[in-house]
């Protein structure tokens, strides 16, 4: 059964908004901010285009087939799923609410990610080390524990003052 409205591709990206992250499902792919676009092609196709955290995400084919199966389930007959490496996803892109649930879940943010400098650019031979503000009781004094966290999307911090484990975003 097809699907009529007057407005295909806003209904179908209000369905697909919805599909939450499936290695954070306290966030939708909108929240992350992979959810790029929803359009409908000349023969009625409804296409979706996501931007995976980095190119490697192990999640994306979940990601495809929650999406195929929201947009089926709601009655869209034809729904392909596209991947757009460019422009690279970046942590910016996470909602405003993205970032409150991620705070609720005890995960910390990435770094803003700064506009490049148009002029010249200081070299320092000591790497910056960002400052990670714990998401449970709000204290700075932080250290990473492992460059890695439970998804390639995180890295594992510590609170030197609560004592309590975190994942952080990293930046991109």
């Amino acid at each position: 059964m097809s699907t009529i409205s007057t407005d295909v591709p806003s209904r179908a990206f209000g369905i697909a908004a919805t599909v939450p992250d499936p290695e954070m499902p306290m966030l939708t792919l909108l929240d992350l901010g992979v959810l790029r676009e929803v359009r409908q092609d000349a023969d009625g196709t409804v296409i979706v285009t996501i931007t995976p955290t980095y190119s490697g995400c192990p999640a994306m084919a979940t990601m495809r087939a929650d999406l195929e199966h929201a947009l089926t389930a709601a009655g869209f007959d034809r729904v392909q799923v596209q991947t757009s490496l460019a422009p690279a996803w970046s942590s910016d892109w996470i909602t405003d609410t993205g970032w409150r649930k991620l705070r609720r879940h005890g995960i910390a943010p990435a770094d803003p990610v700064r506009p490049q400098p148009s002029g010249p650019v200081p070299l320092t031979l000591i790497p910056r080390r960002p400052r990670v503000q714990c998401p449970q009781c709000d204290s700075f004094e932080t250290e990473q524990t492992s460059e890695f966290g439970p998804t390639p999307c995180t890295s594992t911090y510590r609170c030197t003052r609560c004592g309590e484990p975190f994942n952080r975003i990293k930046e991109h």
